[in-house]
């Protein structure tokens, strides 16, 4: 998106001719670069991991944020562009946290079945093994 550069004229006088009446205008162009709305973000953490609802409240800030920038509040589309970002911030930390306890908790689980098996299979063995049944 084109941002739409201030222009600030600046006087410039003739400093060793101070009576001359001749005045000089340079116009300063000054680019405010348009704040990040972070809506793509914000809809992946909707989409994908949207603990707590955080990504839902990302992507309405983002989309007021997009709504702040083609009104060009440059201070709104900022303040909720960091809001968003904080959130998906959030979002993202907490669904590889859970993501983390789910494969550590899925590794413990099978080995403990994997355990279970074998010493269940052990104890089969043993019984049949000491059993009168010898045909």
């Amino acid at each position: 998106m084109n941002c739409r550069p201030d222009s600030v004229p600046l006087q410039e006088g003739n400093m060793s001719k101070p009576n001359s009446g001749q005045l000089q205008y340079s116009v300063l162009e000054v680019q405010t670069e348009m704040p990040k709305d972070h809506f793509i973000w914000s809809l992946l953490c909707f989409i994908y991991c949207n603990p707590c609802c955080l990504g839902l409240a990302a992507l309405i800030h983002s989309v007021k944020a997009r709504d702040r920038k083609v009104l060009r509040d440059i201070e709104g589309a900022r303040n909720y562009g960091s809001t968003a970002r904080t959130l998906n911030i959030i979002s993202t930390v907490l669904f590889f946290l859970f993501a983390v306890i789910a494969i550590i908790l899925t590794v413990v689980l099978y080995n403990q079945f994997v355990h279970l098996a074998r010493s269940l299979q052990a104890n089969d063995h043993s019984r049949f093994g000491n059993s009168f049944y010898s045909g």
